[in-house]
């Protein structure tokens, strides 16, 4: 997992705490193995949490914290989670809720949004969305006028990323800091795992407008249908299941930094609202019959090609034109030399510390082995196989024996017999697709290249070109039919 540097936040006790500090984070959810790992990751970050296991006891707890922000499974023992989402949000309209669900569940998440929801993450996901998402939500109340935290100090989001003294990473500090002086956009692109939001956020922080809310939207993790009302926002009334008005994610940037992740994977409607947006800078939620002004930065990514999406019909060119003012493009890790070693004693440190344990460092055959493979999932993956090696040993040296099984596959080992078995031809391909549906083909395809990757959705998506929305939406297709 990759874990987003924690937030510079005050500690308060006594009568005053509440004064000073957010209310914790209310987390719902019946699996005590989940709740000691959400609980973990929002505690490293900084966040205080409740949590509780049952619906019952999360609305007495809801009633006496209080909170802002609610963390909940729709899937609890003694009743539907979505409909005590409601009963929390018709007593405290201005609470933020971000619904968890399994993948089979998709169409239960959107119900959720539609009826008020704030966000809806997807398990199986990662610390840096899960991280994002409750500080997007923070971020949302304190727009409206919740208390919260004081805003963090420039270069808080100098986090593992941008550890490496290489070239590259000197050039990319260099641009940041020449770029975060002005408004112009900035436009950062590089492979999943490279630091993309980190890099956003170092903008932000080293901007005028740093105290300001740093708001992240991930445009391909929201269901198309429900991406306008998370941008632009609703009104109360203006669509079924709108029991509330909620301000969106521009609205709630006013005076700071909107972050639109994945911006490829916008629907063309809505890049012509974004566009309108960008030359007016105004915002009209869905069912308003006027536009407010707002003052946002906009700061987009993307892991694609932005001109090759233009070229392909799938982004507007003139939105292409006004965000690509300045590029920012994070390098791959294979290509920053040495910097893989300082990631990778960095979070050494960092995971043994939160574990209790002592570990001496990484042996010479590790170091070898780490600066020879290729690491596909860049920063996030090394962030990955560390936080492993940590959890599953005691400590003492990093040895090759500790590293997890599936990083020789990775490194492009074949097994010997792998290696002898013929591929079958083209022909023998095409001979089992014929006389299936297109539909049929599609759904071999897809089931075939996520099994190919290990079950991992995004990794298909990537070699499909296509969203991982647009394949969770697709599975879930699957399993109602």
């Amino acid at each position: 997992m990759v874990t987003k540097p924690a937030p510079h936040r005050t500690t308060a006790t006594g009568s005053g705490a509440e004064n000073n500090q957010p209310r914790p984070i209310l987390l719902i959810e019946d699996t005590p193995s989940l709740q000691m790992v959400y609980r973990s990751v929002l505690a490293s970050a900084g966040h205080r949490v409740t949590v509780a296991g049952t619906a019952a006891e999360g609305l007495a707890r809801f009633v006496d914290t209080r909170p802002q922000v609610v963390l909940l499974d729709l899937v609890l023992p003694d009743r539907d989670g979505l409909d005590l989402m409601q009963d929390m949000l018709r007593l405290r309209p201005e609470t933020n809720v971000i619904v968890i669900t399994a993948n089979g569940s998709i169409n239960k998440a959107v119900e959720a949004m539609r009826a008020g929801a704030h966000e809806f993450l997807v398990k199986p996901f990662d610390e840096q969305r899960f991280l994002s998402a409750v500080e997007n939500a923070r971020g949302a109340s304190a727009n409206r006028g919740i208390p919260r935290a004081a805003a963090p100090s420039p270069g808080r989001a100098q986090g593992s990323a941008f550890l490496g003294s290489s070239e590259a990473m000197a050039r990319i500090q260099a641009k940041i800091r020449s770029a975060a002086r002005s408004m112009a956009t900035v436009f950062i692109t590089g492979e999943s795992g490279t630091g993309k939001e980190l890099c956003a956020l170092a903008v932000h922080d080293n901007s005028p407008r740093a105290t300001g809310p740093f708001i992240a939207l991930n445009c391909g993790a929201i269901p198309q249908d429900l991406l306008e009302s998370e941008v632009f926002g609703h009104v109360k009334g203006s669509f079924t299941g709108a029991i509330s008005d909620k301000p969106g994610a521009a609205a709630a940037a006013d005076g700071g930094t909107l972050f639109l992740d994945e911006i490829c994977e916008m629907a063309p409607a809505l890049q012509t609202k974004l566009l309108r947006f960008l030359q007016t800078s105004t915002v009209q939620p869905v069912g308003a019959t006027r536009p407010r002004k707002v003052n946002v930065r906009i700061v987009c990514a993307t892991n694609r090609d932005p001109l090759d999406a233009v070229r392909r019909g799938h982004f507007r060119e003139d939105l292409y034109y006004r965000l690509y003012v300045v590029p920012i493009h994070m390098p791959p890790l294979r290509d920053r030399g040495e910097d893989v070693i300082e990631i990778a004693e960095a979070a050494l440190a960092r995971f043994a510390a939160e574990e209790g344990r002592l570990f001496d460092g990484l042996e010479p055959g590790v170091r070898a082995l780490f600066r020879r493979h290729s690491w596909p999932g860049n920063v996030r993956q090394v962030l990955n196989v560390i936080r492993n090696v940590v959890v599953l040993n005691e400590g003492g040296p990093v040895t090759l024996d500790m590293l997890p099984d599936d990083l020789a596959d990775q490194q492009g080992f074949v097994a010997p017999s792998a290696a002898v078995s013929p591929a079958p031809s083209d022909d023998l391909a095409l001979e089992g697709l014929l006389g299936r549906t297109l539909a049929e083909i599609e759904q071999l395809v897809i089931e075939a290249t996520i099994a190919r990757h290990g079950g991992s959705v995004p990794k298909a998506a990537r070699v499909l070109d296509v969203s991982p929305s647009t394949l969770y939406r697709k599975i879930e297709g699957w399993g109602r039919t």
